[in-house]
Order: C-alpha cells, then structure tokens, then sequence
C-alpha cells in the first residue's frame, strides 16, 4: 500500500474527512458502515503518536541494516537488494515522521484532513502523497525480485549463482528504482490542490485543500484513468499476486528442503554436509518470512482493489476508513525485517555485534575469534566450507 492510504490519487476527497462519508452505503450494512466511521474517527486520535514511534524505531533499524549489510564480507546477491529494501523503508518512515507530526499530533483543531492553512504544508502534503507511493513501490518490487532470487536458488542450484550474480542484482534495483518513478508520473501529475477562502471563528481564511487536476481541469481525466489502473495493477494486483505465487513455491522448496535434511541424517552424511542444509533451509525461511509478511501487507488491499473496480462505493465504504490502520501496518512490516535478520541469521548477528558492540565483545572475550568464523553456504547453496567474515558471504 502507498502510505498514506488516505493520499490515494484514487480516494473521492470528499470522503476525506475524519467525521465525512457517504450518506447512505451500497455494499456494507449501515450498522457496520456507522462502527467503521468510529473507528476511523477514534484510531485517528492516537495514529499519530503510534505511527511516530514506529517510524523512530524503523529509522534506527534500517539504518542499521543498511551499516551491517553494506559490510565488504556480507556483499552476496541477496544482500544487496536486501540493503536496498531498508534504504527504501528508511526513506518512508523518515518522511512519514512530519507527516504525522502536523496532520495528526498537531492538527488544526478547526479543519478536516487533509486542509491547511499553510501553503507551505500543502506542499508537503502533495510530495508526501507522491513520494510515499515511490517508496513503496520500490519496497514491493524489490520484494518480489527477492523472492525470485531466491526462488531460481532453490530450483536451479547449478545456474542460480549465474543467473543472481550481485552484478545482476544491482542491475534489477536501478531498474526498478528508475521504473517505479516512471510509473508513477500520473500521480505526480494528478495530485494537486485548491484553495478557498472560508469563515473561521468570525474570521476569514486562506484554506489549502488536497485535491485531483481533474476536478480542475477535465483535460486530466485521461491522465487520472491511467493512474488509476497503472496503480491498481502494477501497485497492487499483479505484485500481489506474484507474492502468493513465490510464496506458495518457496513454501513447497522449505518442505523439500526439511525432506532431504530428515534423509541425509539418517543416512549418516557429514556433518558438514548437514549443517549446508540446514543453512540452507534456514536462509530461504528467513527471506520466505519477509516476504509472507509484505504478502499479508498487500493481500487484503490487493483485494479491495479489485473488488473496488465492480463496486464503486466501496472504496469510501471500506477502504478509506480504514486507511490509518493500513498505514500503520504497512510502518510495521517497514520496521520489522531488522527483528526477522537478528533472530534468523547468525552472520547478521556476529556481524551487527562486531559493527556496533565491538567495546563489550573485547571486554568478555578478548581473545575470542569464533564469532568470526562460520560455515557459509555458496551463492548456490551447493557447497560448504569455513569462510572467515572479512570474505564474501551469504547471510544465514
């Protein structure tokens, strides 16, 4: 989802407003509709100081993915785009922090969102509206290509170290850092506002609102129909899609993988021999863990979007009331990949302590060196051997 979902090109602005709506729903009952209003209205009121926290928490995380992955012995294919990823979540949740400072924590009290008195913040409001659906095309797209990886890894383990070299893999994020700017010119285009003069307290008001060119100007509509399906496709159909499909067949590589570790231990492999699989099989549920939970992200407003294009009030029925708490979602999945790497992947640990603890590793263990050496598995997956941390390896 592009946060801010109530940002979205595609919202009727007149549904905006935290106490707006429609007047009678199509598709929900009223009764349902009424509690989704109280809720929006009610969430509203605490969104803010919970989305800053999570952002201020996402910020020091992915700063520290970004040190720790950018490491010369951590630069592996699936490490870059990983680092890439966080670099993408960074800029979202830094740019979310205003965002929610003044349109939520410190609103005014006299308007509805998103209107402002402040030409300046309207400013803000357009580039947070498109530079928050950037990032987050970026952040699904370089997902997928990390599930695809991982995906020709597992099934083609003797030309997946070829065809995922990290020379392709930075190919694939300039590319898609370029395309998803591309793709989202419509937005730029179509986000605009309009200003009125109103009545406020007996005086009277220059009022900044968040509105579509094509409520100005009825040459856009053209330009305003591509956003949309540019957006419920290529932002929301198809990558969902593509993450259910990867996440079934990296689910089915797991239970092969488990299968074949079960069967070298009873055949009496090597221990080295077993311990490659092991890496193995817990380096692909780590990234599949990444990717399920971007899945559960994007899966239910993939839904909507579809249901959305056969029903036409269901967007300000459903979708927009529950517009913060989609946001905040998504701030959490942007927060959490630094929780998944820490308890997943021993060399992101030893290397994070090395990087950011190195004072307490000397002071318990000054002589101690085994934190430097682990058995890593190859780019594809099909050799083991002792590699020290200052050579090129997998995180596992």
């Amino acid at each position: 989802m592009e946060i801010t979902t109530k940002m979205d090109n595609v919202t009727d602005m007149t549904s905006l407003s935290p106490t707006g709506g429609i007047n009678e729903p199509k598709y929900l009952d009223h009764t349902t509709y009424k509690n989704l209003q109280t809720l929006r209205v009610r969430y509203a009121e605490i969104h803010g100081y919970i989305s800053v926290l999570v952002c201020l928490f996402g910020i020091i995380a992915n700063i520290a993915n970004i040190v720790v992955l950018n490491k010369k012995h951590m630069r592996t294919s699936t490490n870059v785009i990983l680092m890439w990823l966080a670099v993408a979540d960074l800029c979202t949740m830094t740019e979310y922090v205003p965002f929610a400072l003044r349109f939520y924590i410190f609103k005014d009290p006299d308007l509805e969102f998103p209107d402002n008195k402040s030409y300046s913040w309207m400013c803000y409001l357009l580039f947070h509206a498109d530079f928050s659906l950037t990032m987050h095309s970026m952040s699904i797209w370089l997902t997928i290509m990390l599930a695809i990886f991982r995906f020709l890894y597992v099934f083609l383990p003797t030309k997946g170290s070829i065809y995922c070299s990290i020379k392709h893999a930075k190919i694939i994020i300039i590319t898609v850092y370029v395309l998803a700017v591309l793709v989202c010119i419509p937005n730029y285009i179509s986000n605009y506002w309009s200003k009125s003069v109103r009545n406020i307290s007996n005086e009277n008001v220059t009022v900044y609102t968040f509105s579509q060119r094509k409520d100005e100007d009825k040459d856009f509509e053209t330009v305003f129909a591509i956003n949309y399906w540019v957006q419920s496709i290529l932002i929301k159909l198809v990558p969902c899609f593509l993450l259910t499909v990867l996440t079934i067949l990296l689910i089915t590589a797991l239970h092969k993988a488990h299968k074949r570790h079960v069967h070298l231990k009873s055949q009496g492999m090597r221990k080295d021999d077993v311990e490659k699989h092991h890496e193995h099989f817990r380096t692909t549920a780590m990234l599949l863990a990444v990717v399920i939970l971007f899945l559960i992200t994007e899966l239910p407003q993939g839904i909507l979007t579809l249901l959305m294009i056969f029903m036409d009030t269901l967007h300000a029925e459903l979708y927009n009331p529950l517009g913060d708490i989609l946001d905040i979602v998504a701030l959490l999945n942007n927060a959490i990949n630094f929780v998944l790497y820490c308890s997943m992947s021993q060399q992101f640990r030893d290397t994070f302590v090395a990087t950011f603890c190195g004072c307490f590793k000397r002071n318990t263990n000054p002589n101690a060196s085994v934190w430097a050496k682990r058995h890593l598995i190859t780019a594809n997956g099909t050799s083991t051997k002792t590699t020290n941390l200052q050579e090129n390896g997998q995180m596992v």
